[in-house]
């Protein structure tokens, strides 16, 4: 290898989930839509180099504890977030950090807006 790897990642992007997150009653009741990224990050060099789907992660894995985690009500995107992020680490003890964002289409608030969002980045204490 002529060059250093000093990080990679492991991202699915634009998830798009039916999901019953939200404060109001309504929310819980009918549901919403929720679009969910997820990065993962992972020591990648040998994948680099081998070609082979043993030294990844497995992304269709990944993107099961993210069904998983969406399908479970919460009154805050910031706890579906956390959820996620934990689940992960916790199935993937080599993943070293994840950044999660959950959207939230057409929230209800009394406004044109297209969507409300929050971010979290995640350390894996374990892994550093």
């Amino acid at each position: 290898m002529d060059y250093e790897l000093k990080s990679g990642y492991v991202c699915l992007n634009d998830m798009r989930f039916h999901a019953r997150h939200g404060v109001l009653p309504q929310e819980r009741a009918t549901g919403g839509e929720f679009v969910v990224n997820v990065r993962a990050g992972y020591q990648l060099a040998k994948a680099v180099e081998s070609d082979d789907v043993a030294d990844t992660l497995n992304y269709a894995e990944m993107f099961e504890i993210i069904n998983k985690e969406m399908q479970k009500p919460s009154c805050l995107l910031e706890h579906v977030a956390g959820r996620i992020g934990k689940s992960i680490f916790e199935a993937m003890p080599s993943v070293r950090s994840v950044d999660v964002s959950v959207a939230k289409i057409n929230p209800p608030i009394c406004g044109d807006i297209g969507s409300a969002s929050i971010e979290l980045h995640l350390i894996n204490d374990k892994t550093f």
